[in-house]
């Protein structure tokens, strides 16, 4: 049992940061006027939430050495709706913090770039050794 939840460890240790920096009061988090006109919190939720797909994604491939379509989508789905419940979770409970449609948007098209990624980290370090 052990030997499969390792596969899955990267991953559950992101969902957790991610959780934890969603929900730190708004007024520890630093602010730069070039970052806040970039929109730069925007491609931290990108990155972050591909991430979770990304590394899922790899949880399974490195256990099974194969991943079909429909688990991509259910990880990207359920990647979606975890950043919808961090808004939700933003706007009633955290500190300063409030729900924000946009960053919605930048997370779920993050899940999505995550199955991206993923396509293309198997493709360059794992289909050679494999052959």
């Amino acid at each position: 049992m052990l030997r499969t939840w390792k596969f899955y460890i990267p991953a559950i240790l992101w969902t957790i940061v991610i959780l934890v920096l969603c929900t730190m009061p708004g007024n520890d988090i630093p602010t730069n006027s070039f970052f806040q006109k970039i929109h730069f919190d925007k491609i931290v939720h990108f990155g972050l939430f591909g991430g979770i797909v990304l590394f899922f994604s790899l949880a399974i491939y490195w256990q099974k050495k194969h991943i079909k379509g429909i688990t991509l989508f259910f990880f990207v789905l359920m990647a979606a709706i975890y950043g919808l419940a961090i808004e939700f979770i933003q706007k009633y409970w955290a500190i300063n913090r409030s729900f924000d449609i946009i960053d919605v948007v930048a997370d779920t098209l993050g899940a999505i770039a995550g199955v991206w990624v993923f396509k293309l980290v198997v493709r360059l370090f794992f289909r050679k050794k494999e052959q």
